[in-house]
């Protein structure tokens, strides 16, 4: 594989900019752009050690610079790579880059160290993704888990399922062609312990994946209800500023208002929409369209009702909009006497709490009630997690291999369609932790990586 070459650094000033080398040639690369203040060349130098001196580029110099020096294959590619870092002016680290192109790198593409360090077995897929995780991380439980995944929870999971099934089929394998044999423990009970084990441990994992991307990715909220009952203040009080317009005037909020915050250690993506209810305004039933649209692709709705009014048409409305989904009642305006049928809001939703917006009362309760209904109320950051839906799809299709097989073998299928089925469920694996994993499916992940990682 060519010698590759990226700025690492993120695009932007800083206080330093790093410009990383990898590949067969990365030492003799930047030896032509990097001059040691000692006059010791640097491909003189062993593995994990550093060399403070000049970046030149077309013979002039450019900067001071620390150069270190990774041999192969202890390092992050397993190849040789050396990391030159100059003060991070967007300039500096631009012509240095350029400067190392010009002597004999090729620029990289997307991913390409993080893949090159897949390709050279010092990771696999699911620790690769790991890696954007970790970038990505927008909170405290995104980053823990981005962590549990470089550390390898999610492959030591799977790989130990994947050992099981695989012994498993070796087993019947050996029963299949040798059925005269005494094969140990190789009974249907011991076949259906054995499938039913490996179906707990995956469809845990897929029971985590919803919860778990909540945390990774936030969540899309819409907050809904009909007008005058409080969205506004209390799109307000979440967001820390006066976003959306509040007046006494139903049918102020003619458009979805929308604010990023942070609540409950999630990142919410809040949608502040048009009070629901019938309008001959031309102007306020589009608003009233797109607040139902936002409701509609919303991962969570906060449904918005006013404690001083008895529940109408409107409200009735909102009640059916939310069944079955994701949802927070909140009882605004709790500083006013309550008139609201709380015993209809109870039973239709799970999570019910009840706030002042105007008085900021409340808001504890609330973010427990969103942690409760987006699930991660009792989140495990240290579990092993699925990261993505390429996961979520491997592991999916192996557990419904595995039921399959339990199935067959519980209804008397010849043990040669069980081990088929199993063989499908332990290809799925393989194909998850990237054992298996096609060109395309390698090509697709590192595709969504940034430049120099």
């Amino acid at each position: 594989m060519s010698t590759i070459a990226a700025i690492s650094t993120g695009r932007a000033a800083g206080g330093i900019g790093v410009v990383r080398i990898s590949g067969e040639a990365a030492v003799a690369v930047a030896d032509r752009v990097f001059r040691a203040a000692n006059g010791r060349p640097l491909s003189d130098l062993p593995g994990y050690h550093a060399a403070f001196g000049t970046v030149f580029a077309d013979g002039e110099p450019l900067d001071e610079a620390v150069a270190l020096v990774f041999r192969a294959p202890k390092s992050y590619t397993g190849e040789d790579v050396v990391e030159l870092s100059c003060h991070g002016g967007l300039y500096l680290t631009e012509r240095l880059l350029r400067a190392v192109l010009q002597n004999g790198a090729a620029a990289a593409g997307p991913g390409e160290f993080t893949r090159r360090a897949f390709l050279n077995g010092k990771m696999d897929l699911t620790r690769a993704e790991g890696v954007m995780q970790a970038i990505a991380a927008s909170g405290e439980q995104a980053q823990k888990a981005a962590y549990g995944a470089l550390e390898g929870r999610l492959s030591a999971e799977i790989d130990r399922v994947a050992a099981q099934l695989k012994q498993t089929s070796a087993s019947l394998a050996a029963w299949v062609d040798y059925p005269d044999e005494d094969i140990d423990d190789l009974t249907d009970e011991a076949l259906l312990a054995a499938l039913a084990d490996a179906h707990r441990a995956l469809t845990a994992l897929l029971a985590r994946f919803d919860s778990g991307r909540a945390v990774r990715e936030g969540a899309d909220v819409a907050i809904v209800g009909r007008p005058n009952v409080g969205k506004s203040t209390l799109m307000n009080l979440l967001s820390g500023e006066e976003r959306s317009i509040v007046t006494d005037i139903a049918g102020t909020t003619r458009d979805v208002v929308e604010q990023t915050v942070t609540l409950a250690g999630l990142t919410l993506r809040l949608s502040d929409t048009a009070g629901l209810r019938e309008t001959d305004d031309a102007v306020e039933r589009i608003g009233v369209q797109r607040a139902e649209t936002a409701l509609a692709r919303a991962d969570l709705i906060l449904a918005v009702f006013d404690a001083g009014e008895p529940l109408d048409a409107q409200d009735a409305r909102v009640l059916a909009l939310c069944r079955d989904r994701a949802a927070v009642a909140v009882v605004n305006k709790t500083d006013l006497p309550v008139r609201l049928d709380l015993e209809k809001i109870n039973t239709t939703f799970k999570n019910v709490v009840q706030v002042s917006a105007k008085t900021q009362d409340g808001l504890p309760a609330l973010e427990a009630a969103v942690a409760a209904a987006l699930g991660t109320a009792q989140y495990d950051a240290s579990a092993p997690q699925l990261a993505n839906e390429r996961q979520f799809a491997c592991c999916r299709d192996a557990a419904a291999q595995l039921s399959e097989a339990k199935t067959a073998l519980e209804s008397g299928v010849t043990r040669d369609a069980v081990q088929v089925l199993l063989d499908a469920a332990i290809e799925a694996l393989d194909a998850l932790t990237g054992r298996r994993a096609t060109e395309t499916v390698v090509d697709t992940v590192f595709s969504r990586f940034c430049v120099g990682k």
